[in-house]
């Protein structure tokens, strides 16, 4: 076996094998995780292949693979049965001949054995080895990995299907092997997240050219909390990647600065309990018409001191539910003034502030009302939403955290 010259890795290809992956039976959730795992350590993922359990075609996909990138990573396709065809396809790939490693049959063997049973010589495959590889052993499974080297430095890696066997192996015996090469380039990146804006709207005021740019990447995401515009760049031309970043930033924030809320993958239950802590102050709601898309939101954040959820349909139960166990309001009818609402769930609640949020349809969207009762004062606001039923009622729950973050933005000493 020859040795293999230095090569940097810098680009990397994913193989899902698989045919209960192309025939929908199965969801791939290993392609995302490996594809971030890269990216995170400068590797650029070109491109990411489902594959049926056919060996030409499988064969084809990490000839190719290897012609076009520096590693090519697989899951799937290493069992016992005829149709897990992995190792042959790489074999052939790598013009070698696999045989049956000693020290992996005896591991194999002795398996079966613990177990009370008899070997099935079905499984010898597993025990395969190509002298351009080395095998990755698999406590959580049967099947070891392969980590295969040709002369001219480009990987190949081999990993089980399933996530429970994929992932361990992956960390803890693949990823400090690629860390011992020349791997990937320096990355810079930062994320901005954006509300009350579309991702097509933040597309056509960035434009063609920085979207379709390729060092630095900016790209759109429309995500379930926000759109996000996530910047990235690798050192390029005298400039290192953090200056790219910067640059490009600075751009971004020209465009579309004014919808920016948080960076990095805040949530809204984060930068409002952030902006309370400043203030010192905790937060007690009552939502109407939005079925507990607002106690959703925030789930059990220890700053929440009261989150009521009533449907627009049932004022009573509101009254009952706001009134529990406060003496002085039984009997009380439910107020209409939403700023009236808001206020009565800060004193139900004992917390600084109270938030109020009722969602109505309306001619295929959602309108949503929202109050706002603090220290300094009521405040109020109005939204339309995108759509009504479950996403609706959703949006309105954004559109009302929204509003709440940059009313405690403005709010306080600090503010």
């Amino acid at each position: 076996m020859s040795v293999p010259e230095p090569r940097r890795l810098l680009t990397a290809e994913l193989l899902s094998i698989g045919t209960e992956l192309t025939v929908g039976d199965t969801r791939d959730t290993n392609a995302g995780e490996l594809a971030r795992s890269l990216t995170g350590m400068g590797v650029r993922v070109v491109r990411i292949t489902a594959l049926p359990d056919d060996l030409g075609e499988v064969t084809t996909a990490y000839g190719d693979g290897l012609r076009r990138s520096d590693l090519v990573v697989s899951t799937g396709g290493l069992g016992p049965t005829p149709d897990d065809l992995a190792r042959e396809a790489i074999a052939q790939v790598f013009s070698e001949t696999p045989t049956v490693d000693p020290e992996l049959e005896v591991g194999l063997r002795e398996l079966w054995t613990r177990r009370g049973l008899p070997f099935p010589e079905l499984n010898l495959k597993q025990a395969w080895l190509i002298p351009s590889a080395v095998t990755l052993p698999n406590p959580n499974g049967t099947a070891p990995g392969w980590y295969a080297t040709r002369p001219d430095g480009r990987i190949v890696v081999a990993l089980p299907g399933p996530p429970r066997e994929m992932r361990p192996m992956w960390s803890d015996e693949v990823v400090p092997r690629l860390q011992a090469r020349d791997l990937g380039a320096k990355v810079a990146s930062r994320t901005y997240r954006l509300a009350g804006i579309g991702e097509s709207q933040v597309a056509e005021l960035l434009g063609p050219t920085m979207l379709r740019a390729t060092n630095p990447i900016v790209a759109t995401y429309a995500r379930v909390e926000a759109v996000d515009v996530r910047i990235s760049a690798i050192a390029e031309g005298g400039r290192s990647a953090d200056e790219l970043v910067e640059a490009a930033a600075a751009v971004v924030l020209g465009h579309v600065g004014t919808y920016v809320w948080a960076t990095g993958e805040t949530s809204w239950s984060q930068a409002i309990g952030a902006r309370l802590a400043d203030l010192g102050w905790t937060l007690a709601s009552v939502e109407i018409g939005t079925g507990g898309s607002v106690n959703a939101l925030f789930g059990d954040a220890p700053w929440v001191r009261f989150g009521a959820s009533i449907s627009p349909d049932a004022p009573a139960a509101m009254a009952d539910q706001m009134a529990t166990d406060i003496e002085e309001l039984e009997g009380e009818e439910v107020p209409d003034d939403l700023a009236r609402s808001a206020q009565r769930a800060r004193e139900l609640g004992g917390a600084e502030v109270g938030l109020a949020v009722r969602a109505r349809p309306r001619t295929g969207d959602t309108a949503v009302s929202i109050a706002i009762s603090t220290p300094d004062g009521a405040h109020r606001a109005r939204r339309v939403v995108f759509l009504t039923g479950p996403m609706g009622r959703s949006r309105a729950a954004l559109a009302a955290a929204a509003v709440l973050l940059e009313t405690l933005r403005r709010a306080g000493p600090t503010g």
